[in-house]
């Protein structure tokens, strides 16, 4: 590269040399010099002469080209290594940080100019990697805790069961009934997981829909749920039409939904609005529920993250909700506004372009 780049720049160098000699050889060619001749009676000088002759001129300039040539090529050399210099660092470092060493920036200072923006640009790739490794390696750590509890409690449940020489058939089948309570723990969880990675894949598909009819959908399931835990459901749904996967904005309002009841208190209540807002189209869910500190909300939408292990003195739920919440915003370019209540509970507005 560095080779490529002397001779181009030593080529310029060179027409740059040749330009100007031309420029300064073509008038000296015509030019007429003042020759003295001696005049008995006056010592003034008369006469002309030529001047420069044409060998000569041109000699000159075929020395001056062929020591032109070395001094082109030394300077296209050196001007082509200083400008490889931020290349071949930015190269080092980046041979570095792909090594496993994500933690390594560029930081090229100043001054500011194409090459240093694409060490910014670089940079904020780096920052961008290092943290979607990190999430990765937390949500895989915590992935497997989840799965390894269930896992372990039903090996502990058998073996306890198979150990026992007097079980009898209604041992074994409460023992039959809890192991599958812990199978069906382990199916949610999945399905959960597959939920989440399906959202942060992206869109694969556009179709239009009714914010307000999926909500409907959803309700229809939940209203009996929410009824046994004495929870009060008050919708305000009109028309709210936007673009996106109607799976995966089924999956939003229905993490949203369980959120609001499983978080909930007895007598507590659940407020659903769909509606356009200018040109977005706008889901919000507000719930009553424990008091949560300001600077914990955020967190709740990271994988795994809980308020606290038993919240409501219930072990349902996975920590997964509202990241799954969070991602299918995030894939739809959408726009999430999240605020603790004062009495409790969370407000969670949902605007889609």
């Amino acid at each position: 590269m560095q080779t490529r780049l002397a001779f181009a720049y030593a080529a310029g160098v060179y027409a740059a040399g040749v330009f100007v000699l031309v420029c300064v050889a073509v008038p000296l060619a015509g030019v007429q010099s003042t020759k003295p001749k001696d005049q008995p009676s006056s010592g003034a000088i008369t006469g002309t002469g030529n001047g420069i002759s044409l060998p000569q001129l041109l000699t000159g300039s075929t020395v001056a080209l062929v020591i032109l040539i070395p001094v082109a090529l030394a300077l296209g050399w050196f001007v082509a290594g200083r400008f490889l210099h931020p290349l071949r660092a930015m190269t080092a470092t980046a041979k570095i940080i792909s090594a496993g060493d994500l933690h390594r920036r560029l930081d090229l200072g100043e001054p500011t100019d194409e090459l240093t923006e694409l060490g910014h640009t670089l940079d904020d790739l780096f920052a961008r990697l290092q943290a979607s490794f990190d999430a990765q390696r937390h949500f895989v750590a915590n992935a497997s805790h989840e799965l390894r509890t269930p896992l372990a409690g039903l090996r502990t449940l058998l073996e306890v069961a198979l150990a026992d020489p007097d079980a009898d058939a209604d041992t074994l089948r409460s023992a039959c009934q809890e192991a599958l309570a812990l199978g069906g723990h382990q199916e949610r969880l999945v399905k959960a997981l597959l939920v989440l990675a399906t959202s942060e894949r992206g869109i694969s598909r556009w179709d239009t829909l009714d914010l307000a009819h999926i909500v409907e959908g959803v309700l229809a399931s939940r209203r009996g749920q929410a009824t046994e835990r004495g929870i009060d459901l008050a919708e305000h749904l009109t028309p709210a039409v936007t673009a996106g996967d109607p799976r995966l904005i089924e999956s939003l309002v229905t993490n949203l939904i369980d959120n609001a009841i499983r978080h909930n208190h007895r007598d507590g209540h659940i407020e659903i609005t769909t509606q356009i807002s200018g040109t977005q189209a706008t889901l919000t869910i507000t719930n009553s529920g424990t008091a949560i500190p300001n600077d914990q909300v955020q967190r709740l939408f990271q994988p795994f993250q809980k308020l606290a292990p038993n919240r409501n003195g219930r072990r349902d739920g996975y920590g997964l909700g509202l990241a799954i919440v969070n991602a299918v915003t995030q894939a739809h370019h959408a726009t999430l506004t999240t605020s603790a209540r004062p009495e409790g509970g969370l407000s969670i507005a949902v605007r889609f372009a």
